[in-house]
């Protein structure tokens, strides 16, 4: 059974890692142009999707994004100083 788990995961982390980087955006990509990573990844095999999430993926992908509070004209400094 293991023998058929632990194949199936390596091939579906490649495929994930395949996709992430094709969907990254080009200026993102660390260290290597994004068809580099993509041929890395597709020729290398397990070793290739490690490399590039632990040298090609843009940080800071994760987690919610901080919220921009709204001020009202009255408390809005830069509004003010326009007056």
């Amino acid at each position: 059974m293991i023998r058929l788990i632990l194949p199936l995961l390596l091939v579906g982390f490649t495929i994930y890692t395949l996709i992430d980087c094709a969907r990254t955006d080009e200026s993102q990509v660390r260290n290597l142009p994004k068809w580099g990573w993509i041929l890395i990844i597709i020729l290398i095999g397990t070793v290739g999707p490690i490399a590039y999430w632990v040298a090609g993926r843009p940080k800071g992908l994760g987690g919610p994004k901080p919220k921009r509070r709204i001020l009202p004209p009255d408390d809005d400094p830069d509004f003010l100083g326009k007056l």
